[in-house]
């Protein structure tokens, strides 16, 4: 059964668990889902709570926009105005590291499913995600350069640079020009496109179903190789993540059920 949950009150951000999915809604259609720092909040606390899976009923997690035309347009504008010292643009810019950061490590999978427009802040949380899936009407970017005039952090560049290269991520900055769909797939932003939001919906629950069913050590210890080889380069450690996999009860599962011609029952340990 879900269980909706939100934040103090607040219905911005929904979370509920539906099987072994969880799925965060950016709730403000009103403003296509532009966050507020509330809603920044939420969202790392949520990606940063959940167990690994086989620890917890949540296997994977979807994150998506109400309203059908928007993912999220970015970061509230309005927020910006109290902007009066050096150490505000400090202070935004490591909460934004801090809050994608926690979209990057979570301990389970994550899919954005991006319906409509996916800009600024938006497609920082989108490129964060494992995957990405979006419907037809799609358009991502960042285009800060004819907006706002701020600048994204080293780490909120390097993450968009390691999805699509450095050149893509300059010249779309530079030009600040919104990708459609079709570009977005050729590029490897997106992985799929489908017709409309409840294509999407269905989709994402149908993806998340799927890699709930496969090895969660296998998926854990994968996303966490390249996040540490984004951030540390070739020279990253893996002795831990190699011992977890290998010396797991997993594993040994695995290769009883290889060898035993059945499905294997993963446990995530």
């Amino acid at each position: 059964m879900a269980s909706p949950m939100t934040p103090g009150g607040d219905d911005e951000l929904l979370y509920e668990v539906r099987g072994s999915t969880g799925w965060i809604t950016l709730n403000r259609p009103q403003a296509r889902n532009a966050l507020t720092f509330g809603m920044y909040q939420r969202l790392a606390e949520i990606c940063g709570g959940l167990p690994p899976a086989g620890e917890g009923p949540v296997r994977a997690l979807v994150i998506t926009g109400a309203g059908g035309k928007a993912f999220a347009a970015g970061t509230d504008m309005r927020q910006f105005r109290a902007f009066e010292k050096p150490q505000d643009a400090l202070d935004y810019e490591h909460k934004i590291d801090v809050v994608l950061g926690a979209v990057e490590a979570c301990r389970v999978p994550t899919i954005a499913a991006l319906p409509g427009a996916c800009t600024g802040g938006g497609a920082g949380i989108a490129s964060a995600c494992d995957l990405r899936i979006a419907s037809a009407d799609l358009k991502f970017g960042f285009p800060i350069a004819r907006t706002l005039g701020n600048t994204l952090s080293i780490t909120s560049l390097s993450r968009l640079a390691a999805l699509v290269g450095a050149g893509r991520a300059k010249e779309w900055i530079f030009t600040a020009r919104l990708l459609g769909a079709e570009e977005a797939l050729a590029t490897g932003l997106i992985s799929e496109i489908l017709p409309d939001q409840e294509a999407l919906a269905a989709r994402a629950a149908e993806l998340a179903e799927q890699l709930a069913a496969h090895a969660p050590i296998t998926l854990r210890t994968t996303k966490e190789a390249l996040r540490r080889l984004r951030v540390e380069g070739a020279g990253a450690k893996d002795e831990d993540l190699i011992v977890e996999a290998y010396m797991s009860a997993d594993f040994k599962e695995g290769i009883e059920a290889f060898l035993g011609k059945r499905k294997p029952q993963w446990r995530g340990r």
